[in-house]
């Protein structure tokens, strides 16, 4: 029995359920009697952080423990929990707070002056300091990482606000004087070579204007004073200049030597629209009849395409010389293909457009899409499918649609107006959404160019000037915008 006995007393020592009477008191124990004692007297320390925490909180200050007890959580004034990056000095000052909890509380007489030798010697109230402290910058993510998170604002730029800005200028580079030059709709008086050279028709006399150079040249003077110009147009090399004239006349002309090669007959009214396809040569009459030339032989006349009953104004071929495109005053657009048969017909009639169609563009990076655009009773820039004749697209300009090209540096369309806005139009493609207006003519636009390079269209106008607009060039950067004086005013007679 009394071996039974022992065990009994053994197993009371040792079990963990009993109170320890003779153990020290548990730090909980140590922060709960000094609060409700200061609470009691309702005077603050100012060396007890805890104490403002508790009584600015509704927090409890007492989370349980693993055996039912409760614990005390660290209540130091604005501590927070993620740490990007610790000091030495931070590290110091932490592990001395967490030191510090475990010794008995002093007496709060010494509390004015241990803050004094805190702030002396450590430059901040130890007391106010953060066991976690948030310092510096956080770090930026590795190259290459993908956050599959969904964010709604990010401050990353993205592609295309990194892309340079466009500058597109509101005022003309230059602007040339074109006296007497016809207020005709239907003439096609304008055109850019390939060397940089501007041929323009005034009256009866055609001139040359080198854009790099600037010189002035006269190449062609009618002999009838009555007589005129009606049409320009450079070969695909830039070396030979075509001319149409209110004689019925096609004239040849080497521009290097100034000198007329030949004269092509064969029409019986006036000559209002050429265009080249290699040795090929194509104008367009009053008469509605469209003659091939083979300049390159002695019988020039290949065939004709007859198929507008009405003033052929508008003609051009393809990029790839498939389709000669043709408008008229008949408001009709033919397509016809390129062909020495027999049997000439055109492959597409479309007769959606209400006016007249002088504006026929062939798209440079699209060889098969055609822009059209009609006169005054229209008013309407449509998009063709040569291939298979459909429209494509239609939009209303609210004005007479005179000229259109194709810038294809930034693969936009461009569009000269009469009545009622007489202002060029850059339009984006294929949305055919409005980018910029360039206004400056007083009377409507007549003809459009653009320069070999594609960074300049030229404009002519009835008001007898010709502005060069410079708002397609490359990789082009904003910058300040030109004054007035900038602006070169010359003659081109």
């Amino acid at each position: 029995m009394s071996q039974f006995g022992f065990e009994t007393d053994i197993h009371n020592v040792l079990r963990l359920d009993m109170p320890i009477t003779n153990a020290p008191m548990a730090r909980w124990q140590r922060k709960a009697s000094s609060t409700s004692s200061s609470t009691n007297t309702k005077s603050l320390s100012p060396n007890k952080s805890v104490n403002r925490s508790v009584s600015l909180s509704k927090t409890p200050s007492k989370t349980p423990g693993k055996n039912g007890k409760t614990q005390s959580t660290p209540s130091k004034a604005g501590g927070d929990r993620f740490i990007p990056t610790r000091n030495n000095k931070q590290l110091d000052v932490a592990s001395f707070l967490i030191s510090k909890e475990n010794e008995p509380v002093e007496d709060s007489s010494t509390a004015p002056n241990q803050k004094a030798w805190s702030v002396t010697l450590n430059g901040y109230d130890i007391e106010e300091a953060k066991i976690l402290h948030l310092g510096g910058k956080p770090l930026n993510a590795p190259e290459g990482y993908q956050n599959n998170l969904k964010v709604l604002y990010s401050q990353v730029p993205t592609p295309v606000s990194m892309k340079k800005s466009r500058y597109i200028a509101s005022i003309p580079d230059r602007i040339l004087d074109a006296p007497d030059i016809k207020n005709d709709f239907y003439l096609n008086l304008m055109d850019w070579g390939r060397q940089n050279v501007l041929a323009v028709g005034l009256a009866n006399q055609v001139y040359l204007w080198d854009a790099g150079m600037g010189s002035i040249v006269l190449l062609k003077k009618m002999e009838d004073d009555n007589e005129y110009i009606c049409s320009v147009s450079w070969s695909k090399d830039g070396n030979f200049l075509a001319v149409g004239t209110s004689d019925c006349k096609v004239e040849l002309w080497d521009v290097q030597c100034q000198k007329r090669l030949r004269s092509m007959d064969g029409h019986s009214a006036r000559v209002g629209c050429l265009s080249w396809n290699d040795h090929v040569l194509s104008s367009g009459s009053r008469s509605g009849l469209i003659h091939q030339h083979d300049v390159r032989v002695a019988d020039h006349h290949i065939f004709t395409f007859g198929g507008h009953t009405q003033e052929v104004c508008g003609l051009t071929w393809s990029p790839d010389g498939r389709y000669l495109a043709s408008g008229g005053n008949d408001n009709m657009v033919y397509i016809w293909p390129m062909t020495t048969g027999s049997e000439n017909q055109a492959i597409h009639a479309l007769s959606e457009h209400q006016g007249a169609v002088k504006a026929l563009a062939w798209c440079p990076w699209q060889p098969s899409i055609l822009a059209s655009g009609g006169g005054t009773s229209d008013r309407h820039i449509r998009i063709w499918n040569a291939n298979s004749g459909s429209c494509i697209s239609s939009f209303d300009t609210c004005s007479q649609v005179s000229s259109l090209v194709f810038a294809p540096n930034y693969k936009e369309l461009v569009s000269g107006h009469g009545f009622a806005h007489d202002k060029v139009i850059i339009w984006r493609y294929p949305s055919l959404t409005k980018v910029a207006e360039f206004v400056g003519h007083e009377d409507r636009v007549l003809n459009l160019a653009m320069s070999p390079d594609g960074s300049t269209v030229a404009s002519v106008a009835a008001d007898e000037t010709i502005r060069l607009w410079k708002g397609f060039e490359k990789d082009a950067i904003k910058k300040p915008k030109p004054t007035t004086n900038s602006i070169i005013q010359q003659r081109i007679r």
